[in-house]
């Protein structure tokens, strides 16, 4: 038996969790549907979900596991909670925000934050970002920070730039 991760988050859908998960697997290079469980007649007069509709999707991203719930529209995604995809250059920053901004709220994107189609929010961060605001009494962190915070999708060589005055 598959030894199961101890956290993972679960995501709570109306109805899209299969077509969320399919986007996901999509894009994250290392990724799979590991399992895709389904309604049975019990319990309907509770969940009133059709026999056989897809319940919840188990999924990996880079290793990650998560579950996409297909619980009905009561719950909706805020950037309460928001998922962190660490990128080493700016081809990778690229690369992520492309994807998963496509179809999303172009108003909700700011400071590498953005929410994607399905209304998930993600920050997909320079692993640079993390060493110039390490010390935030700096000079160099406030002018890197003060950069940060008229981006939305975050330009590394802008905020090299800011950093390095």
């Amino acid at each position: 038996m598959a030894k199961i991760q101890r956290i993972a988050p679960c995501l709570w859908f109306d109805h899209q969790a299969q077509a969320a998960a399919k986007f996901y697997v999509g894009i994250f290079k290392k990724s799979k549907i590991v399992a895709i469980s389904r309604y049975s007649k019990a319990g309907y007069e509770i969940h009133r979900r059709p026999e056989g509709s897809v319940m919840v999707v188990a999924f990996e991203l880079e290793g990650q596991p998560f579950s996409a719930l297909n619980g009905g529209p009561i719950f909706k995604f805020n950037e309460a909670v928001s998922l962190q995809v660490y990128c080493e250059t700016q081809d990778e920053i690229d690369y992520y925000w492309e994807r998963l901004s496509k179809g999303g709220d172009p108003k909700a994107q700011q400071c590498g934050w953005l929410k994607d189609k399905y209304g998930v929010s993600w920050q997909v961060v320079p692993t640079v970002l993390i060493e110039m605001l390490d010390d935030h009494r700096s000079e160099k962190s406030q002018r890197a920070m003060a950069a940060m915070l008229q981006m939305k999708k975050i330009d590394i060589a802008g905020l090299q730039r800011a950093y390095e005055g």
